[in-house]
């Protein structure tokens, strides 16, 4: 069966990182960011659970209201979203923002404009000739453009809009910074005024805890013959069978009795960092 279209928008195929996931309810289909961003229904939701809720009729309402609403991008009827500049009449829906030019900053109250009322950003910068967006490698042009952005920090990374959206979102909130210069107290906040999504959430790298690995100690005794009684992976608190870590590179660990140390001994380093025969 094919995936019912989301009625804010109409569209199965809106790209996610725009409009975020589906959420079905009371018989509708709508994208998360399609709700948030339709005129009046973040004024009506609630959160529960960390989540955000509107009522049915709150969409429906929405839905009606829109229907004599074109899209100044795509030209069709039931555009929900309006421009936030008082007195512009321009009207869109959330997948045709891009295409139009169109800014939607998700924090605070959501704000959308069209091409002639969004934010430009105010950094005064131009990049070098055959300058290169610092993520892709690719020519960025003569200077800042809708596409085209530049860290307000050191004014010297440049990135095309679509690159910078895709770093944000493996990042998340946690590690998003400047690609270059690494600045997040500057960058960040002007990424989002600038219609950058970051999600509220870690790196995408560690889902799962793929590098949960790199955290664990070494437990476990390397000496070439292993005198324990209980195996190289045990060890005891203190005395001849507490385990030493390399103080060079903790990657490798003998028993004291093992490699014939001291009980008095809380130093030693692994014949690689050492040097054989030391």
């Amino acid at each position: 069966m094919r995936e019912p279209a989301c009625v804010l928008c109409g569209r199965t195929d809106a790209d996610p990182e725009i409009c975020g996931a589906t959420h079905v309810d009371f018989g509708m289909c709508v994208h998360v960011f399609c709700m948030v961003f339709s005129t009046g229904l973040l004024e009506q939701a609630w959160l529960v659970d960390a989540s955000v809720e509107v009522a049915p009729e709150d969409v429906r309402r929405v839905i009606q209201e829109a229907e004599q609403k074109h899209c100044s991008i795509c030209s069709r009827m039931g555009a929900t979203i309006a421009c936030a500049e008082t007195g512009c009449e321009h009207h869109f829906h959330l997948p045709c923002a891009q295409e139009g030019e169109c800014v939607t900053q998700y924090f605070g109250q959501y704000s959308s404009f069209c091409q002639e009322h969004s934010p430009r950003q105010a950094v005064e910068a131009a990049p070098e000739q055959n300058a290169a967006c610092i993520i892709c490698m690719e020519p960025v042009g003569d200077g800042t453009s809708y596409h085209t952005l530049v860290c307000p920090a050191c004014k010297h990374a440049w990135f095309h809009r679509s690159c910078i959206q895709g770093q944000a979102t493996y990042a998340g909130i946690d590690c998003f910074q400047c690609p270059l210069c690494r600045d997040v107290d500057v960058f960040l906040p002007d990424m989002l005024v600038m219609g950058i999504r970051i999600p509220l959430s870690g790196p995408t790298w560690e889902d799962g805890h793929a590098y949960a690995s790199l955290g664990l100690r070494h437990g476990r005794c390397d000496a070439s013959e292993c005198l324990y009684p209980h195996g190289r992976e045990q060890a005891e608190g203190e005395g001849p069978w507490e385990l030493l870590l390399c103080s060079s590179c903790a990657a490798e660990g003998t028993h004291r009795c093992c490699s014939y140390l001291s009980n008095t001994t809380d130093a030693w380093e692994c014949k690689t960092c050492a040097g054989v025969g030391t």
